[in-house]
């Protein structure tokens, strides 16, 4: 069981869907989260990206050094970064960070934000042109020296001075819902992440992964993105839920579904419609203890455990007898979280977390 946490470089927070309360992620604030995961023990965290995010290589490079055994979940951006580039950035940052990269391979879910970079390829195509970065970003990570000449992506002697740390390369996550998603996952993916649902569609999709993946002669792993609100009690765990999005207001959600309208990701399209557009809670738990209240003003990943340590533990080792070994987790504000989590639940996964 590795834990991951979250770097919030678009901002922070103690509630969604208002300025109030709200923190600006500086370098300062950015590296008093980092010593903290550095210093409780996450195997990692996620840098994420976007149009409302800071960039996440050079952040992660400035929190690479001040911290000792901390791993960073880096974008790659297909369609946004060349190939051979951006595998010379990930072999530098794994030798100068003594092997401490990972790599999540980010196609793009909408298409306003993808014009931003000049790429205006529909959702199937942008799928097509990563599996052509991904068949040249291996070859060149392994140390080949690759002429290819494919639809979208077209290189000639593309190489790297020096190989990564890690071999063959660093890890690759990779998360796509739609059919051309799992096609590419199945076929370049070392870990393949989940948004979090109700852990029987959980199952199903894993399964399905599976499937696909030994159709490639592959095998690969699987994670879960999740938000969490663990107190020492589960009453208090849901009020902690319910003042978390307290601001939040109709005018609040439509704003949010108006915007994901134009998304054409999968996955955003999912997590959207777990929630009913109403704060009630009985219809924001989704299962037991799992609440979409995230989604109701949060892009992305929309849904928590909560609950007390041991529930939410409970929870956890629920998803990983499924077969999730990777937990990418957060909470508003992610500072105080990280704390808390690590003192109330890690003490209950310690044994899934030896076994790594």
């Amino acid at each position: 069981m590795n834990i991951l946490w979250f770097f919030p470089t678009a901002g922070d927070g103690h509630y969604l869907g208002t300025t109030e309360g709200s923190r600006t992620s500086d370098i300062h604030y950015l590296k008093q989260i980092a010593h903290g995961l550095d210093y409780l023990g996450y195997d990692g965290a996620l840098l994420p990206t976007g149009s409302n995010c800071e960039d996440s290589w050079v952040i992660a490079s400035a929190l690479a050094s001040v911290t000792n055994r901390l791993k960073f979940l880096i974008a790659l951006r297909p369609g946004v970064m060349s190939p051979t580039l951006s595998a010379r950035m990930a072999s530098t940052f794994d030798q100068m960070s003594n092997g401490r990269l990972m790599l999540n391979i980010v196609t793009g879910g909408d298409p306003v934000e993808q014009a931003t970079y000049g790429n205006y390829l529909s959702h199937d195509k942008r799928y097509e042109l990563t599996d052509e970065f991904l068949t040249i970003w291996r070859d060149v990570m392994e140390g080949k020296k690759v002429d290819y000449k494919g639809e979208y992506v077209d290189v000639t002697g593309a190489y790297i001075p020096s190989p990564p740390i890690q071999k063959p390369y660093p890890p690759l996550y990779f998360g796509g819902s739609s059919p051309a998603g799992k096609e590419v996952g199945a076929k370049h993916a070392d870990v393949y992440l989940l948004w979090g649902e109700p852990p029987a569609v959980i199952k199903t999709k894993i399964d399905d992964m599976k499937e696909k993946a030994a159709n490639e002669g592959r095998d690969i792993r699987f994670g879960i993105r999740l938000h969490v609100i663990v107190r020492e009690s589960e009453d208090e765990a849901w009020e902690s839920a319910d003042k978390l999005i307290k601001h939040v207001n109709d005018d609040t959600i439509k704003a949010f579904q108006d915007k994901f309208a134009s998304f054409d990701s999968t996955a955003q399209k999912t997590q959207s419609s777990l929630h009913s557009g109403t704060k009630d809670r009985g219809a924001l738990e989704i299962a037991p203890n799992l609440w979409a209240g995230i989604g109701l003003a949060r892009e992305g990943a929309g849904t928590a455990l909560v609950g007390s340590p041991e529930i939410v533990a409970d929870r956890l080792k629920e998803y990983k007898e499924l077969g999730i070994d990777t937990f990418i987790l957060s909470g508003y504000p992610h500072l105080e979280e990280a704390y808390t989590f690590a003192e109330l639940v890690f003490p209950h996964i310690q044994k899934e977390r030896s076994k790594r």
